[in-house]
């Protein structure tokens, strides 16, 4: 059984940044490949990044070059680094371990 534990969420202005968390529980953190994903209303939920157990990473078009997912094995936690943020990144966001997910926390990009 492994719980995902998102956090970091809010509201923030166009052009600002936030970090979003995972905590993770269980013995298999460190040898599991790690995702991001992102549902906005009346969307269906899309890969935003992903984070393999030896470090590689891929992002969406839609986000590369402005957010950064990154992983802390001694803390089984991963991080979402959104910076330049856009209204149109407004979601909820999500973890994802294997077939476990976390309950989501809400981003939202206004002015």
């Amino acid at each position: 059984q492994v719980q995902l534990v998102e956090s970091g969420g809010g509201l923030v202005q166009p052009g600002g940044s936030l970090r979003l968390s995972c905590a993770a529980s269980g013995s298999i953190f460190r040898i599991s490949d790690l995702a991001w994903y992102r549902q906005a209303p009346g969307k269906q939920r899309e890969l935003v990044a992903g984070i393999r157990s030896g470090g590689s990473t891929n992002y969406a078009d839609s986000v590369k070059g402005r957010f950064t997912i990154s992983r802390d094995n001694t803390k089984n936690t991963v991080y979402l680094q959104m910076n330049s943020l856009k209204p149109e990144d407004t979601a909820v966001y999500y973890c994802k371990l294997l077939g476990w997910w976390g309950q989501g926390t809400q981003v939202t990009v206004s002015s």
